[in-house]
């Protein structure tokens, strides 16, 4: 199997809300995937905000505007880890994240006020509900759901098993 540069990653979509302690908790195996494929394998960040948890979809607005100033998935795992302070504080912590990453907090609060996201955020989750998700995480990887709404036991697994099996098809360069 080639790892050129041509040869492109497995997608998998996770699909998440940034105030929901399960994608939290996933990170574990996310972190577990970066290391063992690498580039091999590309996680995208999906939203998915839901409804019971108030601050999610503004999180989500700001996560995006952490990747349009190049600290995206850095953001993301920085605010899963304080999913319950954001339930207790609300927005303020959106901000003062990205003061603490050295951001500019200015243009998050501005952000989050016009609304310059929202379409992106809107879209994830209008795909997202289309494709069958209803819980946080859930992962599409190969046109296959895999959802860790109600267990993730045995996610990472199968998401390997479906990416060595991708990876494994690629022809010789």
């Amino acid at each position: 199997m080639s790892d050129s540069p041509s040869t492109p990653p497995v997608v998998v979509d996770v699909w998440c809300d940034l105030q929901c302690p399960d994608c939290h908790r996933a990170q574990d195996d996310l972190r577990a995937l970066r290391e063992r494929y690498g580039d091999r394998v590309e996680l995208r960040l999906r939203h998915f905000p839901l409804e019971k948890n108030r601050h999610a979809f503004a999180a989500a607005q700001a996560a995006e505007e952490a990747a349009v100033q190049g600290r995206g998935r850095e953001y993301a795992e920085a605010l899963l880890a304080r999913t319950g302070e954001l339930s207790r504080r609300g927005e303020e912590v959106l901000v003062e994240l990205a003061r603490e990453l050295g951001l500019d907090a200015e243009e998050f609060d501005t952000s989050l006020v016009d609304g310059r996201h929202i379409l992106v955020v809107d879209a994830d989750q209008a795909e997202g509900k289309a494709l069958g998700v209803t819980g946080t995480p859930t992962y599409v990887v190969d046109g296959v759901r895999l959802d860790g709404g109600v267990s993730q036991e045995g996610l990472r697994g199968r998401i390997e098993e479906i990416a060595d099996r991708l990876l494994a098809a690629v022809p010789e360069a």
